[in-house]
């Protein structure tokens, strides 16, 4: 964060939730700066970001308020940016918590009540549209693709697909796949035959 970001908050006080936050970030990245770089940089990005969020939320409007006991909208796009951003790898509720400014509790509750599943339910599904994206787009194998959308291996990607689609990875791949090239050999049938067709002009009479 610049000095010109953290001037956006126009001198606001932060949240408790947010300002514990960024004091356990910012004393986790002292604590490692000369052992373990690579935890402390971690933790200064993840300070950094929930800084960005605050002042994002503030320039389109601070004022919004969530209903009682839920999310408000700069809430939940925030979260949901977040999980898509960081699906390869294990997500917390303590992390999606922070991003929302809210307490790991309460954050589990209002998700619940305002996005209709739990936040472990949400990122499964996520997960599970990224692997069906992935199995259409890219001729990858299930075991890289499982790994890329964060889960543990390829059993756990097909115990989960098969617990929402009824059938395999593989099955799913590849009737969809056998679908698409049939409506694909359909559609040049289709543009071959009216390629051929050359409607007959007949000659006029001599006037």
């Amino acid at each position: 964060m610049s000095v010109i970001d953290i001037a956006e908050l126009d001198g606001a006080a932060l949240s408790r939730e947010l300002a514990d936050s960024l004091v356990q970030l910012l004393e986790c990245a002292r604590r490692n700066l000369e052992g373990d770089r690579e935890t402390a940089r971690a933790s200064l990005a993840r300070a950094s970001c929930l800084l960005q969020i605050e002042v994002e939320r503030r320039a389109v409007g601070g004022a919004e308020r969530a209903p009682t006991g839920a999310l408000a909208g700069w809430q939940v796009q925030r979260v949901k940016a977040y999980v898509d951003a960081h699906l390869e790898g294990p997500l917390h509720i303590r992390e999606l918590a922070e991003v929302a400014q809210r307490s790991s509790g309460y954050f589990c509750r209002a998700f619940k009540r305002t996005v209709g599943r739990t936040p472990h339910a949400y990122i499964l599904g996520r997960r599970l549209d990224r692997a069906g994206e992935l199995m259409l787009m890219s001729d990858d194998a299930l075991s890289e693709i499982a790994i890329t959308c964060g889960f543990s291996d390829q059993a756990h990607l097909c115990k989960a697909f098969r617990g929402r689609h009824g059938q395999s990875p593989a099955a799913w791949r590849r009737e969809r796949r056998d679908l698409g090239r049939r409506q694909e050999a359909v559609d040049i049938s289709s543009d071959d035959m009216a390629a051929d067709y050359r409607p007959v002009r007949r000659a006029g009479r001599a006037g």
